[in-house]
């Protein structure tokens, strides 16, 4: 399956399982291809046919991003080298989750959560270590016994039942069938990680002083270098995800209108705002949700609560048309 179908079927999985997707981000370079959102739960999504293609600049970007939106990243592919991804198994890129199409639908559309995740070339269970005591002390099973019927040590059975350890699927299966009962624990595909602030390629020097203005007004900016935006700003007093901002800077082309098409669909899917910063004359104001402004009127404001209101004010004429 080439990557132009893969991401149809993520669409037409995450559609089905109730999910509001954004347009697809067709602009180089991209780290996510998708942001999607049901309810609370807002997607990053990277669609690779090869996992391995996820680099470590965009995998940081991916979690920057999320961290900073409120989100969770997740990338859906076919292959890990010369191999297929297996169903049920979530993979780990960088700190970013990977699983294939089938356990995607899986996750979101019928709520069976995979089970297994590979590390250092092996597959693993995270067992259950409270309810595993249990069950071996009810059946009354020594640990010596537990442990030379599955062909591990008796350290090695004390760690799962302290969770200290997770255990390779065979042994997992062989253990679930001397007690006769479950004890593996699904992945959490969406744990918060360690983020890493990614190291941006240097902005350009009219972007950094547009960009500088929006600092000097209140707003923390932190700037992407993958996203199809250049900063997200936020209010330095304000950190709940309607005030964040979609922020664009360039000249008035066909390409940043794409653009601004663009982070109008992701703010909405994001539940945050969008500003176009042009350089230049314009005679636009809005380009569907994303608020444009000119740089020499953007000069006129020193606080962040004018920006803001000002962008409040055309929102609503969009609103209104």
């Amino acid at each position: 399956m080439n990557k132009e179908l893969l991401i149809n079927r993520v669409v037409a999985i995450l559609s089905k399982a109730g999910f509001n997707i954004s347009d697809r981000c067709d602009i180089r370079p991209r780290s996510f291809d998708l942001a999607a959102r049901r309810d609370d739960l807002l997607l990053l999504i990277k669609v690779l046919f090869n996992i391995d293609g996820l680099n470590e600049e965009t995998a940081g970007e991916m979690l920057f991003l999320s961290k900073h939106l409120n989100g969770n990243p997740i990338v859906i592919g076919e292959k890990s080298r010369d191999h297929s991804l297996e169903a049920g198994v979530a993979y780990l890129r960088y700190g970013v989750p990977a699983v294939d199409i089938n356990t995607l639908d899986d996750y979101f559309t019928e709520n069976i959560p995979p089970l297994v995740y590979a590390e250092h070339g092996g597959l693993y269970v995270n067992i259950d270590g409270t309810i595993l005591k249990e069950e071996r002390i009810r059946k009354n099973i020594s640990l010596g016994s537990l442990a030379s019927s599955l062909g591990v040590s008796r350290r090695t059975i004390s760690k799962y039942e302290e969770g200290e350890m997770a255990a390779s699927v065979d042994v997992a299966v062989r253990l679930e069938e001397r007690l006769d009962r479950g004890f593996a624990v699904a992945v959490n595909l969406f744990e918060k990680r360690e983020l890493h602030t990614p190291k941006h390629e240097h902005v350009e020097k009219s972007s950094f002083n547009i960009l500088s203005q929006l600092t000097n007004m209140g707003f923390d900016v932190l700037t992407t270098s993958q996203a199809p935006f250049d900063a997200v700003s936020i209010p330095a007093d304000r950190r709940d995800e309607n005030a964040k901002i979609l922020t664009g800077v360039g000249e008035f082309t066909t390409t940043m209108v794409k653009k601004a098409h663009l982070m109008s669909s992701i703010s909405e899917v994001a539940l945050t705002q969008s500003l176009l910063i042009v350089r230049g004359g314009s005679k636009i104001r809005n380009i569907d949700r994303t608020v444009v402004v000119e740089d020499t009127e953007l000069k006129k404001y020193s606080d962040k609560d004018d920006l803001i209101n000002l962008m409040q004010e055309r929102g609503r004429r969009v609103m209104v048309s």
